[in-house]
């Protein structure tokens, strides 16, 4: 029986004892000391990466698009990039004279709150006199957090007897900046506590230690990468994305983890040194994990070819945490594993037997299943994905405003909902017009003519309605007030039929503002479901012909997970709205769900495949494919969980985005584990038999070179 680091026993073959198995252990011991000091170097710059992180709408713009284009223009005109934020009063029974003047006071107060951009403007009450608002300007400045200012907002417009919110889009971003507070730290936990729970339900043993430590040293050599590029300026980063980096390598990191520790497990019942079964677990190991990897970050980055900047920075970030979690788990986690041997499993620790459970247990009964009903099994599995794509249609993906944009209540939201029932929902947000000074009649006729346009007032140089117009270069600019809010979709068409009729006056008339921001994200993220989609379906299909050989097989699994993708936006489309009530869903949301979902599912598929490739080498093809599921149904299954469980953790934040993609993961990679990879797939290759491998013949190499069998 092996002891301690298992350097072998008097019955261990030449192979597997004397120097080159110390020579291993000591490299081993070194390549846990490198990662244990470049861990603490990178990991103390992740620490940092909060402070370089971006969430002000302006750093994601399409940078061709209109909005763009106006965006630097109206800075010029403004002095400075301003971020609109309305506070309102509310007394139902109507406001008073005295409340008036109070209110006038608090204007007042609220004009010395420090960090402001600019004077509020004139106190404004509604024509049902039971409301007030005032529009405060804060910096727009890439870096400004709005959170103390509209703290300070907040304290300075209370008025006793009056209801106030501070709202507009600085209270909602402040309200943002609250609920991505410490994001790192609530996922990190969260993600953590999952991967252990999971970790001790399958292997009850120490094992999940090495695990948490590979992962946790990936994070933070990622984290310490993305902050080194993101303080060079060579991306931009925000915290929806250093929140996803996080979910990424916990979650695919462990999967990773899991593949070998599985594979490490069973090797250690053939060789009775650590070492010799880490090294032929690694070899078995590493062609999947590094294909699985590769794609993942192959068609993350295909996220580049997006002109939106939240997009193009999201692919290089989540690559950088997946390729950090894979050399992690193929590097330090081997060499941590090799220096406890089998004794990280205890008590159960994996004798040298020669015994191997293949075809036994739950998967060896799916396996019989699929073995005895494959065409009824394909048939009832398609059907029921088929159902559940068909109500993909359910879907809203145009976009929800930001007071939609949490799944709780808020003051700013409540606020909001106050400030649209009492004066025109533009308000705070006007939609900006530039243009030639010989226009500006007509600029202002064509804008007071739209349905959409409750009323446009010229930009002066004295900033009063009578003044001269303001002009810049032979420009001028008009501030349309729109009948809804500055973020719905009514306001987007209106932004439309303007940006139409003012073509007319000519080409060098610019709409910007708040409303032509979101249509210009709206309309790139239509264009990059067209061209990023069908590239990531590429790359995944060419990386699976050079791993399998074959063009059937990646036909195949490509096939199994795009149903897979569509069944899950199916049921989104159905919970979304009748169960958690949402308003709908971002623009970005199919794109994000079918990045992830397709890329990270065919994983398993991935996992699968290799090993009944592996099986096929030495027994039929129908009879491989039982095998591999038999074999692989286990560690696979514990990590769809670990990804679904890492992924749902994102459920701890209250934004409806990141609730959506969370649900959408984990509900997709069960589907993918349980259903696709367990079933269908099985029952589909079963069916198949040799053609999968076409036209690769491996029956043929099967025959010329018959490799051993483990039975």
């Amino acid at each position: 029986m092996a002891t301690g680091l298992d350097l072998g026993s008097p019955g261990t073959s030449s192979s597997e004892r004397g120097p080159s198995t110390l020579v291993r252990l000591a490299a081993g011991i070194g390549v846990v000391l490198v990662w244990l000091v470049l861990g603490g170097v990178l990991g103390s710059l992740g620490g940092k990466l909060s402070d370089v992180t971006k969430d002000n709408a302006s750093a994601y713009l399409p940078k061709s698009a209109e909005s763009t284009k106006s965006l630097d223009l109206e800075t010029r005109f403004a002095g400075a990039q301003t971020v609109p934020t309305v506070v309102v009063w509310q007394r139902d029974s109507g406001l008073t004279a005295e409340d008036e003047t109070a209110l006038q006071a608090a204007v007042t107060r609220i004009g010395e709150v420090p960090d402001l951009a600019g004077k509020p403007s004139p106190l404004v009450v509604s024509k049902d006199g039971k409301a007030a608002q005032t529009v405060v300007p804060l910096s727009g400045e890439d870096g400004f957090d709005v959170t103390e200012p509209v703290k300070g907002i907040d304290r300075a417009s209370r008025v006793q007897g009056l209801d106030s919110w501070v709202t507009g889009t600085g209270g909602l971003s402040a309200e943002f900046s609250k609920a991505f507070e410490g994001i790192d730290g609530k996922l990190l936990l969260t993600a953590g506590a999952v991967v252990l729970v999971i970790l001790l339900l399958v292997y009850r043993s120490p094992v999940f230690l090495p695990v948490l430590a590979a992962a946790g040293l990936a994070l933070g050599a990622a984290q310490g990468v993305v902050y080194l590029i993101a303080k060079n300026d060579v991306l931009t980063v925000n915290s929806q994305s250093s929140g996803i980096l996080l979910v990424l390598v916990f979650g695919a990191g462990t999967d990773y983890a899991l593949l070998l520790i599985s594979r490490f497990r069973e090797e250690l019942h053939v060789h009775e040194s650590s070492a010799v079964a880490m090294r032929v677990a690694l070899r078995a190991a590493f062609p999947p994990i590094l294909a699985s990897g590769a794609t993942v970050i192959l068609g993350l980055l295909c996220l580049l070819l997006s002109d939106l900047a939240s997009n193009k920075a999201l692919g290089p970030v989540a690559a950088v945490g997946i390729a950090c979690a894979m050399l992690s788990m193929l590097t330090f986690l081997p060499a941590l594993l090799v220096l406890a041997g089998r004794y990280w499993f205890w008590p159960f620790v994996p004798r040298h037997d020669e015994q191997l459970t293949m075809g036994h247990g739950v998967w060896g009964r799916v396996a019989d299943l699929v073995g005895r009903r494959a065409r009824a099994v394909a048939l009832v599995t398609l059907v029921v994905l088929a159902v559940l794509a068909g109500f993909s249609g359910k879907l809203d993906a145009n976009g929800i405003t930001q007071a939609d944009s949490f799944t709780t209540s808020n003051d700013a939201v409540v606020g909001q909902e106050v400030f649209e029932r009492h004066f025109p929902a533009g308000d705070g947000a006007p939609t900006s017009v530039i243009g030639p000074q010989a226009d500006l009649q007509r600029i202002v006729d064509t804008v007071k003519a739209d349905k959409g346009v409750s009323t446009a007032t010229v930009v002066t140089q004295d900033g009063s309605p009578q003044g001269q117009p303001k002009v810049l270069d032979g420009k001028v600019q008009v501030f349309a007030t729109l009948t809804d809010g500055a973020d719905t979709r009514a306001a987007q068409k209106t932004v439309t039929r303007l940006r139409s009729s003012l073509d007319s006056i000519g080409k060098d008339v610019l709409v910007g503002g708040p409303s032509a921001i979101a249509y210009d994200v709206a309309t790139e993220s239509a264009r990059d479901n067209r061209i990023i989609i069908p590239s990531v379906l590429v790359v995944i299909f060419v990386i699976l012909v050079l791993l399998l050989r074959s063009l059937v097989a990646p036909v195949l699994l490509v096939a199994s997970v795009v149903l897979s993708f569509l069944a899950t936006l199916g049921v989104c489309g159905l919970v979304f709205h009748h169960v958690f009530g949402f308003a709908g869903e971002d623009q970005g949301f199919p794109l994000f769900a079918f990045i992830f979902l397709v890329a990270l599912g065919i994983d398993y598929n991935i996992f699968l495949m290799t090993r009944v490739r592996e099986e096929s080498h030495a027994h039929p093809t129908r009879e491989g494919i039982l095998r591999g599921l038999s074999v692989t149904g286990g560690v696979i299954t514990s990590a769809g969980l670990v990804l679904a469980a890492t992924f749902a953790a994102l459920a701890v934040l209250p934004v409806v985005f990141l609730a959506e993609v969370g649900f959408a993961v984990a509900f997709g990679v069960l589907l993918d584990t349980l259903v696709v990879r367990s079933l269908l797939v099985p029952a589909v290759v079963r069916g198949l038999g040799e053609t999968t491998w076409w036209p690769f013949h491996i029956a043929r190499r099967r025959a010329e070179e018959p490799l051993p069998s483990r039975s």
